[in-house]
Parts: C-alpha cells; sequence; structure tokens
C-alpha cells in the first residue's frame, strides 16, 4: 500500500532542530528521524503500525521514541496492550510539528509527481454504498481516487491502527485516545416484512395492541446468528427479549433487505436503506413507536493530520454529506 504515513523518508544522516515546548522542559536541539518517527507513531497508533510504515524495525521505533521522551524529560505515548495512546504532552508536540515537518517533506519530493496517494476508506458495505458513494462521486471527478474496504467495525479499527486505511466508519465509539472519532450521522431502524406477512399478522394495528406475540410464527432474517440489530430493536421498543432464532442469515444488510422484500419473513432493518421499498410498498412498515432505536455512526481517523491532502478532503465531504442520508 505505500508508505502514506511517514512524512518524508528517513535520513542516513542524523538532522536536528530547535523545537520550544513551550512548557519550559525539553527545550533544544531535537533530532527530525526522531520527530519523524514520533509523528508516525501518533498518526498511526501503534510502534508496530509506524515501523511498518516507516520501513523500520520496531526496536529502532522504540528507541528513537524513549531518546526524544528523555531529551523533553516527558511521556509521549501510553503503551497500551493494543497500540499506543498519546499522552497530553504528544498533543502539544504533534501540533507544533505537524505543519513544517509535512512542508518538509513536500520540498524533499514526497509525493513530488504533483498526485496524492489513493484515500483509503472503510465501513459497513451497505452505509458506504448508500450513504457515502454517492456522495464522493464530485471529488472523484476532481482527480481524489478512493480505494473502499468493507467489514466489521472492530476489523476495520485494527486495520487503521495498523495504518492500512486512513478513514473508517464506525458503528461504535472507539475507546481510548489512539483513535479520534467524530458523529457521522444517526441510523433509525425499522421492523419491515413484506405486504403478505403484514396481512396475515394483521399489520401495524395488530403489533400495536399485542407487541411482538404478534410476530410468532413469522421467519426472522437477520444479519448474524446473535441477530444484535434485532436484539437492540426487541430491547428498546418492546422491552423485551428476543425469543426467537433467525431462519435466514446473510452478512449484508441488502441482502437481508432482498430477502424479506422477497416474502422470507420479517426483520429490522436501517430506515435509510430501504426508504424506496416503503414507499412502493414491496415493505410495510409493522411498527411506528415515537422513539425508534437510533445507531451513532462514527468518522475516525489516527490523530494528526495526513500528509495526504485528499483525506482532509475526503473526510471534511463526508461531514458535510452524510447526515443527509
Amino acid at each position: 500500500m505505500g508508505n502514506r504515513e511517514a512524512a518524508a523518508p528517513h535520513a542516513s544522516t542524523s538532522t536536528s532542530t530547535s523545537t520550544g515546548t513551550g512548557s519550559g522542559t525539553g527545550t533544544g536541539s531535537l533530532d527530525l528521524n526522531q520527530l519523524r518517527t514520533f509523528l508516525a507513531v501518533y498518526r498511526s497508533g501503534s510502534f508496530t503500525a509506524a515501523a511498518r510504515l516507516l520501513g523500520l524495525s520496531q526496536p529502532t521505533v522504540t528507541a528513537q521514541i524513549r531518546s526524544l521522551e528523555r531529551q523533553l524529560d516527558r511521556e509521549l505515548f501510553e503503551r497500551l496492550p493494543r497500540g499506543a495512546a498519546p499522552a497530553p504532552f504528544a498533543d502539544e508536540l504533534a501540533s507544533r510539528i505537524v505543519e513544517p515537518l509535512d512542508a518538509l517533506a513536500e520540498v524533499a519530493g514526497h509525493g513530488g509527481d504533483g498526485s496524492a496517494e489513493p484515500v483509503h476508506l472503510a465501513g459497513p458495505a451497505e452505509f458506504l454504498s448508500h450513504c457515502v458513494l454517492p456522495g464522493l462521486a464530485p471529488l472523484v471527478e476532481k482527480g481524489v481516487r478512493l480505494r473502499i474496504t468493507t467489514g466489521l467495525t472492530e476489523d476495520l479499527l485494527d486495520g487503521l491502527r495498523a495504518g492500512r486505511h486512513d478513514l473508517v466508519v464506525a458503528t461504535v465509539r472507539p475507546r481510548g485516545r489512539a483513535l479520534a472519532s467524530v458523529p457521522l450521522a444517526d441510523e433509525e431502524f425499522v421492523l419491515v416484512a413484506a405486504g403478505g406477512w403484514a396481512e396475515r399478522i394483521g399489520g401495524p394495528e395488530r403489533i400495536a395492541a399485542q407487541g411482538p406475540a404478534a410476530l410468532r410464527g413469522v421467519p426472522l432474517v437477520a444479519y448474524a446468528d446473535d441477530v444484535p440489530i434485532v436484539r437492540r430493536y426487541w430491547r428498546h421498543v418492546f422491552g423485551k427479549r428476543l425469543a426467537c432464532e433467525p431462519a435466514v442469515t446473510m452478512p449484508d444488510l441488502r441482502a437481508v433487505k432482498a430477502a424479506v422484500v422477497g416474502g422470507a419473513g420479517f426483520s429490522v432493518l436501517p430506515r435509510y436503506l430501504c426508504l424506496d421499498e416503503l414507499a412502493s410498498g414491496a415493505l410495510v412498515l409493522l411498527n411506528d413507536p415515537e422513539d425508534p432505536p437510533i445507531n451513532t455512526g462514527y468518522l475516525v481517523q489516527r490523530p494528526g493530520s495526513s500528509d495526504n491532502p485528499h483525506v482532509a478532503l475526503v473526510r471534511d465531504h463526508m461531514l458535510e454529506n452524510a447526515r443527509d442520508c
């Protein structure tokens, strides 16, 4: 995938710069290679990922960070079981050096052909397909290149920490300070079935009167065997545990929708995914609670600014447009 995080290739000889910390400690001549390594760890959230991105061994990265910490007399990272979280002083240091180092990298020829590297974007296939990619089309026309990966949130966040992705749409907010996240959009979940099943169970009126008991005997179509979306709907709307197992599971909500439209049973889906089918009557809304379950999606990236200007362009465009999904 190429070195998308390192600000510039490491020089064979040590170079230094004078960097004041603003707090009275560590002022003096700091090694540029160590600062580049620090920025790679800061951006990737991992010593291992930084080593891979910089083309160095992990012991070399660790030694450079420790040397920088000794010179500054400050801890820069909290070592975690999975990655490294920046200490408060690391945020201050990164804010001071990121622009000069990125500018130096540009002068040194990083990306000197005038074209930015592709932006590696990852997230749930359904949300990216319906709510993100159509809005990014104008950027593609202007020369932004995208590499899309789909999958489960935890796997994609691991890839983000390892430097394989630039931006991840996550269904949960990541814990800790190793990754930076902002709310992107809310998903509203709806209980639906095809018209035939809705008629057989007596429609929304019967569910309003009897609750989930009205669905007894109707097959459940779900994303996974543990039915997290449906279980959450049952708990939030009905105040009960889900008592049935799925008849059909498919790890793609678009496929779940297709099966439900075809008459396979009922399911709980994001409203944005089935607006057209609800409008046409291919799906029927079986319940319309005043307080439907909502799930917030987050746009996640490694702390600090990327040396690829198109990452910020895609990020800002997504934040401006995804809420309209």
